[in-house]
């Protein structure tokens, strides 16, 4: 570490930085890089907007481009981090770290600038409101069904079909919201998403968005990727025994974002009393609590073969500090496109694209999918894709 001749810009080498990870001794520093640029995150995690574990995750490496994908406006961003640079990395060390591949990292970032050029970020509203069109027709047509043919069997069962598939589109739709891909406008983004995860699926925006981000952050890295806790007591995922994940799993909400729980809770308390209004004068109370539990049983099971039909036959294992393509395109597979396949999964087919770019609009993944391939071939990387179900059956082998 020293200080920049006529400057009061301190410099720093990848080897101080690498000592700031914050973790160990509890005042230890965290220090993380952009763009060669040096912040001081000791005193600001605990308010990061997006959660303080996820930006923790990259103390003592260089975040540049989960800085770039995670933020859609990272002029604005820079200016409220003014307050937390210190430094810079010093002129004889390279702009990541000597451990990774510098022409990969320079290929992929040339091609989030070709991306950027075509207008692949850019939302479609039409598109997102088709979507919620059909997540409302969906639930009508569940409540017809008991309404007109009655409650016997099978219009019960289907009912619980139409309605458990409005759940996931709504699933599917709070997602690319809660990706900040479906207004222009961050802010407006997060009250939708507020709305579309509470009001229609009764689940916490903030709790899907402390979650979410980190494992997008660090996609099957054990102790960094929270989804990693799905696996129930069936599965050992990876070389490392779930007994060991599970003791080291630590979950909090932390007290800088309460004011966002009120509106949460709000959101999904009306939702319960919303379908208690609406299907408790067909079902009666103890059919609506068996109706209920069906719904979130189907859900679950649609939302879990998704989730591991991506990620579980993939690499899990520690941090590496991986560069940011190889850290998603190792813990990623994709599968077939089709317009069912496209559909069902609401484009996480597309999982690879999806998790190099975050808030880039689904419909567009298919478009990125041949760029991603040539550069997978060019650096003699795997571009995993599959049958949708010889990727169901991965998940057991």
């Amino acid at each position: 570490m020293e200080s920049g001749a006529g400057s009061s810009m301190q410099l720093f080498t990848w080897e101080d930085i690498g000592l700031c990870t914050g973790q160990g001794h509890p005042q230890q520093k965290q220090w993380l890089v952009i763009d060669r640029k040096v912040y001081d995150i000791g005193h600001f995690y605990q308010q990061h907007p997006g959660g303080a574990q996820i930006i923790s995750h990259y103390a003592g490496q260089d975040a540049t481009d989960a800085f770039t994908a995670f933020h859609a406006n990272n002029a604005l961003v820079r200016k409220y981090m003014s307050s937390l640079l210190i430094g810079e990395l010093a002129q004889d060390q390279t702009s990541m770290e000597p451990s990774k591949n510098k022409l990969l990292v320079e290929d992929f970032r040339e091609l989030r600038a070709t991306i950027e050029r075509m207008g692949l970020l850019n939302p479609n509203g039409l598109f997102f409101f088709l979507i919620f069109l059909q997540i409302l027709l969906l639930e009508a047509a569940s409540w017809i069904t008991l309404w007109y043919f009655g409650t016997s069997l099978l219009p019960f069962l289907i009912s619980a079909v139409l309605l458990t598939t409005s759940l996931t589109q709504a699933g599917f739709l709070q997602h690319d919201l809660g990706h900040l891909s479906v207004f222009r406008k961050p802010k407006w983004n997060q009250v939708v998403h507020m709305f579309v995860i509470g009001q229609l699926m009764g689940l916490s925006a903030s709790w899907w968005k402390l979650t979410h981000d980190q494992h997008h952050a660090k996609p099957n890295c054990i102790c960094k990727d929270p989804d990693l806790s799905m696996h129930s007591t069936l599965f050992t995922l990876g070389k490392v025994p779930s007994v060991e994940l599970g003791m080291k799993k630590k979950k909090f909400m932390p007290c800088n974002h309460q004011h966002k729980y009120f509106f949460d809770l709000t959101w999904m308390v009306s939702f319960y009393i919303r379908f208690f209004l609406t299907y408790e004068p067909l079902l009666g109370v103890k059919s609506l609590l068996g109706f209920c539990l069906l719904l979130r049983v189907l859900e679950s099971i649609w939302f879990i073969l998704l989730f591991f039909m991506s990620h579980i036959p993939m690499n899990i294992d520690y941090d590496k500090n991986l560069d940011w393509f190889s850290t998603q395109l190792q813990a990623t597979c994709n599968v077939d496109q089709s317009l069912f396949n496209d559909w069902f999964t609401g484009h996480q087919n597309f999982q690879m694209e999806h998790h190099l770019f975050p808030t880039m609009p689904r419909y567009n993944c298919w478009k990125v999918a041949s760029l991603v391939k040539s550069l997978c071939a060019k650096h003699s990387i795997e571009y995993q894709c599959k049958p949708l179900l010889t990727a169901f059956a991965d998940i057991v082998q």
